[in-house]
């Protein structure tokens, strides 16, 4: 565990991508090493960016509605992990929010999920995410997603909670 304090405390004290990101840096994650579910995302929103608390949006309203979780199991980090891509919010798109930001990956997320060695099941939300987690599939997101069932119940293929994706999600029940 103080590993795992360690790295937190480290994580939440990055810089490395501060002059790129337009809202200033304010990484926000929930781990704790006895979570059983790993939720790993894409990157933070706005509104997250803000209160500083994961999926503290429509979002997570929606993603807790699919878990079928109360937000006081979502937000118990001894239960559930929570690992964006990109820690940081990363900005506003033409479209959306810009991807996040890739020097995350590579500075923390390996380092983070060696000290999760309870993680029963990985919900890996959207494309980011699902390029690091299924490395090996080389399919669109949608017959990533509509395939959930190959990985389970390691892992469960899901698109991205946001309201954006009410489209999708109608077209792909």
């Amino acid at each position: 565990m103080r590993e795992l304090d360690f790295l937190i405390n480290h994580i939440k004290e990055c810089t490395i991508c501060e002059k790129h990101l337009p809202h200033g840096v304010r990484p926000v994650l929930q781990v704790h090493a006895k979570a059983q579910i790993l939720i790993a995302g894409q990157a933070r929103g706005r509104k997250v960016h803000e209160s500083g608390i994961p999926f503290d949006d429509a979002s997570g309203d929606r993603l807790r509605e699919w878990m079928g979780l109360s937000k006081e199991l979502f937000y118990d980090s001894s239960k559930v992990a929570i690992l964006p891509m990109g820690f940081c919010y990363p900005g506003k798109a033409k479209s959306g929010d810009l991807p996040p930001r890739a020097e995350c990956e590579p500075a923390w997320r390996e380092q983070l999920l060696q000290q999760l060695p309870d993680i029963k099941l990985v919900l890996v939300l959207g494309k980011y995410a699902q390029k690091y987690h299924f490395s090996n599939t080389n399919c669109s997101l949608t017959e990533l997603v509509k395939s959930w069932g190959i990985y389970w119940p390691d892992k469960v293929p899901l698109l991205h909670p946001i309201p954006r994706n009410n489209i999708w999600l109608s077209k792909n029940p």
